[in-house]
């Protein structure tokens, strides 16, 4: 990990994440002494598809053309954009937007452990959720902080799988909106 920060620092890198499993006392305490900052508890959560609509919000497939708009919720979220991920995403076809009152409110490059996901508000995002017909990987990464999301997915049939941790070294922007991480954010 010290040559990651190395190396992370000979680039200039404003800051660096990663996903811990915050059941491993021992890397939590490692990534803890080298600086990181423990940021959000995070629930994997796996299980059938959900197949719920949500009121006022429709699902489709992302284009090329909707890169621009999706960047403008991943900053307002986030505080940057992610346009490269949602850009390969889209272009294996991955990747989905849901949008409300005529314009996009959010997307995913995957519903899945290597897939982020971003939106204004926890219907958009549960509109996301509900829209696919599965889950890759070990499950989806959420922000167990969000209560109101996290009920909602108990709620609809998907189960903890394992508990993490999102943790950062460096520049973190607290998220205004609802997010799915991904383990490579």
């Amino acid at each position: 990990m010290e040559t990651v920060l190395d190396r992370a620092a000979s680039r200039n890198f404003a800051g660096v994440r990663l996903v811990q499993a915050a059941f491993h006392n021992r890397s939590l305490s490692l990534y803890t002494k080298l600086g990181f900052v423990a940021r959000e508890p995070l629930s994997v959560m796996q299980g059938p598809a959900i197949g719920k609509r949500v009121d006022g919000c429709t699902v489709r497939p992302a284009q090329l053309s909707d890169l621009d708009e999706c960047n403008r919720v991943c900053r307002n979220v986030h505080g940057h954009a992610r346009g490269g991920q949602l850009k390969d995403a889209i272009n294996h076809a991955t990747a989905t937007v849901v949008e409300r009152g005529g314009k996009i409110t959010g997307y995913a490059t995957a519903l899945a452990f290597f897939g982020h996901t971003v939106a204004e508000t926890n219907p958009d995002l549960q509109a996301l959720i509900s829209s696919s017909p599965s889950f890759g990987g070990p499950g989806i990464l959420v922000p167990t902080r969000n209560a109101e999301l996290f009920r909602w997915c108990l709620e609809s049939g998907l189960r903890v799988v394992q508990p993490m941790t999102l943790m950062t070294i460096g520049l973190y922007n607290e998220p205004a909106g609802a997010y799915l991480p991904s383990i490579l954010y």
